[in-house]
């Protein structure tokens, strides 16, 4: 994957060493040229000095084959225009903004844009985002039998409902987040473009249910 980030500040570096520590290629933007330092001597991607909602600039650093975008400059109004940019322009699929008013944050994610704050934690949860890989545990019950894991969804499951996921997956869905707020579901709840999915699932079954929702839903077309 191609991943572009606006923004070098501690988070920008952090998901970028992080993203490329991952095997990604990465192309980092800021206004600053000393702030690519905190990239470190061993950085191998894309540094590009300007502005990321720059159309030079985003192509300069191949918003055009980007897979994945992820805003995290210091300024709300420059993540929100060059996210969106990314994302209704160049089409990229994959884009997240950092946003620091609460507020706000909430009517970007009803555009469709992930949200989040806090350096530590939002770098973890932004290559979440970007790069879906593995098994998100956040919760695990104490005898270790069932446990509860965000599931990325493929988009074929946009449109459709929660009881048609439980069907296909065998697992029951815990809850899930839609703009950024967590809600109980009911079967007939439709599943909306931005929302987080949440799954009740045990050791034996998160394989194959990962597997489903994270794919094309063959059965449903």
């Amino acid at each position: 994957m191609h991943v572009v980030i606006m923004g070098c500040g501690r988070l920008g570096s952090t998901l970028a060493r992080n993203l490329e520590e991952r095997g990604h290629s990465v192309a980092v933007i800021d206004q600053n040229a000393d702030a690519f330092r905190r990239l470190g001597s061993d950085f191998n991607g894309i540094t590009v000095t300007g502005v990321g909602f720059d159309r030079e600039v985003l192509r300069a650093a191949g918003i055009e084959r980007a897979d994945a975008f992820a805003a995290v400059s210091s300024g709300d109004n420059s993540n929100i225009i060059s996210a969106r940019l990314a994302r209704e322009t160049y089409g990229v699929s994959r884009v997240v903004a950092r946003i620091y008013d609460q507020k706000r944050a909430q009517v970007y994610e009803r555009l469709g844009i992930p949200t989040v704050a806090t350096i530590r934690w939002a770098a973890d949860r932004m290559v979440r985002h970007l790069v879906p890989e593995g098994t998100v545990e956040v919760f695990r019950d104490p005898t270790s039998v069932v446990s509860i894991v965000e599931a990325p969804l493929h988009r074929d499951w946009i449109g459709r409902t929660l009881k048609s996921l439980e069907e296909r997956t065998g697992a029951r869905v815990a809850y899930l987040m839609r703009f950024g707020m967590g809600t109980l579901g009911t079967p007939s709840t439709v599943l909306q473009d931005g929302d987080q999915v949440f799954l009740l699932v045990t050791d034996d079954s998160v394989g194959t249910v990962l597997d489903i929702a994270s794919g094309a839903d063959k059965e449903g077309q």
